[in-house]
């Protein structure tokens, strides 16, 4: 669990930090790394004086309780009270399983900043980040990893390492988030290639070797659904890297290697709910419909609609997180390889399961994502203003230059 731990923090510093900087353009490439890196350090403060009881401290609940504690956790853990090196969950020290959780805390909001890359204001992103990992992360991971008493929990909702906390989560909060900053000047007409496509494939290789963390560490132990969890995240990043390099093939005659990282990451963000549930074969077909689909999603879809998700967070964390969290519900199915599905449920009622967790955070994530960005705008300006853009965030923000030429 410590190297878990340490693995999953890897994903976003310096993983997510390098597959973002180098898709935007040279005169924001440190704008990108400093949100990540900003980020990580807010969210690891907030996390410690109330992030993690509001998610985890299971105070007074109990399964069928109901009451506002379905939906957020209480207040004895505030501040870490009663973490002590003695104190355990689930067998690991609870020192160890919060430093754990809070690596899930810090790359949900990190992974939002590729939607409005290029163009909003870093006072307004910190304030952003802060009110929605507090109103939206927070009651999110409770409903679904709270235990006996959480609201999805108790309605049988599988996941694993984090398909809707995370990945749904997030993908619809950059979608809500580029759509109320707007988009870059000049998009869609001016070309806005990624300056270097080399930091963006180390960037996926880091999140591909920190996803193991990601996912087998979720068994909080050294077991088998650890070690099959390990298993079927490879093949699921390996299929959809295939899956949507073979669909840019036959469609453009060319498989990019921008295409080929994109896959791979699709097919991590499906498999993350089913990775303690699916089996191999499963997992190939889950990375598959996700690599399709997420292709689909970033490469037709944002172009039919015109929305600028300048990092495609919608196209591949939430169109992942979706196709991952309903097929959850299929490869579950012992038949198929799966663990096995719940007594006196069939694979009919726990898709429904899945699609109402799904359908809860996408629900819950837009409108209070689009709430919290139009009051963030009433107190600070959201976007930078037009000289600023041009000129790049880098400098017109850090005052610092990524390339000194």
């Amino acid at each position: 669990m410590l190297a878990a731990t340490a693995l999953v923090l890897f994903m976003t510093l310096p993983g997510l930090a390098l597959f973002y900087a180098g898709m935007v353009r040279a005169k924001n490439v440190l704008s990108v790394m400093m949100q990540c890196l900003a980020i990580v350090a807010l969210v690891s403060v907030l996390w410690v004086l109330y992030g993690y009881s509001f998610a985890f401290d299971r105070s007074g609940m109990a399964a069928g309780g109901g009451g506002w504690h379905a939906f957020l956790g209480g207040a004895a853990r505030i501040g870490l009270r009663g973490v002590g090196r003695d104190a355990l969950v689930g067998g690991i020290p609870e020192a160890l399983y919060a430093a754990y959780q809070m690596t899930f805390a810090v790359i949900t909001p990190a992974l939002i900043v590729g939607a409005f890359a290029e163009r909003m204001r870093f006072s307004a992103l910190l304030l952003f980040v802060a009110v929605w990992f507090t109103v939206v992360y927070l009651p999110v991971a409770h409903m679904v990893w709270g235990g006996p008493g959480a609201f999805l929990a108790d309605h049988g909702v599988i996941d694993f390492a984090g398909g809707t906390v995370v990945h749904i989560n997030s993908g619809i909060a950059g979608l809500i988030a580029c759509l109320m900053v707007g988009r870059r000047r000049g998009y869609p007409h001016t070309p806005m290639p990624p300056h270097n496509l080399g930091y963006t494939v180390v960037g996926a290789s880091m999140l591909w070797v920190g996803w193991f963390g990601f996912n087998a560490g979720s068994a909080l132990a050294a077991d088998g659904q650890a070690g099959m969890a390990l298993l079927v995240t490879h093949l699921a990043a390996a299929s959809a890297a295939l899956a949507w390099s073979g669909a840019e093939w036959a469609l453009h005659r060319k498989p990019s290697v921008l295409g080929a990282a994109s896959g791979a990451v699709a097919g991590l963000v499906a498999v993350t709910p089913a990775a303690g549930t699916c089996g191999p074969l499963g997992a190939l077909a889950i990375g598959i419909c996700a690599g399709l689909a997420c292709f689909l999603a970033s490469a037709r879809l944002k172009r039919a609609l015109g929305y600028d998700d300048a990092l495609d967070v919608f196209g591949v964390h939430g169109v992942g997180g979706i196709v991952g969290a309903l097929l959850t519900g299929v490869f579950v199915a012992a038949p198929l390889g799966g663990s096995g599905l719940p007594a006196g449920v069939g694979i009919g009622g726990q898709l429904g399961r899945q699609a109402l967790g799904a359908g809860l955070v996408i629900v819950y994530g837009a409108a209070m994502s689009a709430l919290l960005l139009w009051l963030v705008g009433r107190v600070v300006t959201l976007r930078v203003d037009a000289e600023a853009e041009t000129e790049g965030l880098d400098i017109a923000l850090h005052d610092e230059r990524g390339y000194n030429l």
